[in-house]
């Protein structure tokens, strides 16, 4: 099992790490044209090409899409009872509702679980990526959010992939075939890029953000338990929520707080503690799933 441990979190970490080696040696790395393609092309082509060789019964997945909002939406109202001084209540909500369910969560599920889950967890990410646009946006400034999502060409991606999946004869197969070949860029390109935006941010304030990181994963677990009450999970989907859940927030937490200016030097220490700490529970939980679900 150690083996098997190390086979799946050593390689997510390790181009991280090499990300994280280049940008502290290559001072002042502008990653934004690099971020933009991944989001505006590579990204939405992983989703699509997913969709398509994975398709998604909407019929019968109803319980994991349920589940999927569930564990975004329960952390965010469990953790509108918490209070950190000096925090301000929106910039602890945003973090503990959207995780790193596209740069760590893609490859580490796919990995853990097997590439036959592909479906499923694109489903997890592109809820997470509508929810983060559009409720997410809305909690930084209320006059703005309401329709972002429709910008996010993953989502387009992901409706097209769903309606097309079961109807594959409609366009040349050249075109799945270009999809899948840029979407094979979108996963290792995330983790390197999540690499190279850590080593430009700084630790302040150790102690807030250990304990907002704490509050995080409890409040994480405790949304888990009460979804895999309430719903007819099966042993796949417990699998790959309870990974979801315990992902460190996501690195677009921070550029969104220092868009709406919004706390970022606080997100940007929540964040970079939050992805240390995942070497530690990341493991941890996925040797409990592999062992016990």
């Amino acid at each position: 099992m150690f083996s098997t441990l190390l086979n799946i979190v050593v390689p997510v970490f390790a181009v991280v790490a090499v990300g994280f080696a280049f940008g502290r040696r290559q001072l002042n790395t502008d990653m934004s044209f690099v971020n933009l393609a991944n989001v505006a092309v590579f990204c939405p082509a992983l989703v699509f090409s997913a969709l398509i060789d994975n398709p998604i019964q909407l019929g019968t997945s109803w319980p994991l899409i349920a589940a999927g909002i569930l564990v975004i939406l329960l952390p965010g109202l469990l953790l509108c009872w918490v209070h950190f001084k000096g925090l301000e209540r929106r910039t602890l909500v945003l973090g503990g509702m959207f995780r790193n369910t596209g740069n760590i969560g893609i490859p580490l599920m796919m990995l853990a679980y097997g590439e036959d889950q592909l479906g499923a967890i694109i489903i997890l990410f592109v809820l997470s990526n509508v929810i983060h646009f559009s409720l997410g946006l809305f909690i930084l400034s209320h006059s703005a959010g309401r329709w972002q999502w429709l910008k996010n060409p993953i989502v387009w991606a992901a409706i097209l992939g769903l309606l097309l999946a079961g109807h594959r004869s409609l366009l040349p197969e050249f075109v799945y075939t270009s999809a899948d070949l840029l979407g094979q860029i979108a996963v290792p390109l995330m983790l390197f890029a999540l690499g190279v935006r850590l080593s430009s941010g700084e630790v302040g304030d150790l102690g807030l953000a250990f304990k907002v990181n704490i509050s995080y994963l409890l409040a994480g677990a405790s949304s888990l338990l009460l979804v895999a009450w309430w719903l007819p999970l099966t042993q796949d989907w417990l699998q790959l929520l309870a990974l979801s859940v315990i992902l460190p927030p996501a690195v677009l937490n921070y550029l969104l707080c220092e868009q709406y200016g919004c706390q970022p030097d606080k997100m940007a220490s929540i964040v970079l503690l939050g992805n240390l700490m995942s070497v530690v529970t990341i493991p941890v939980v996925i040797y409990l799933t592999l062992t016990f679900l």
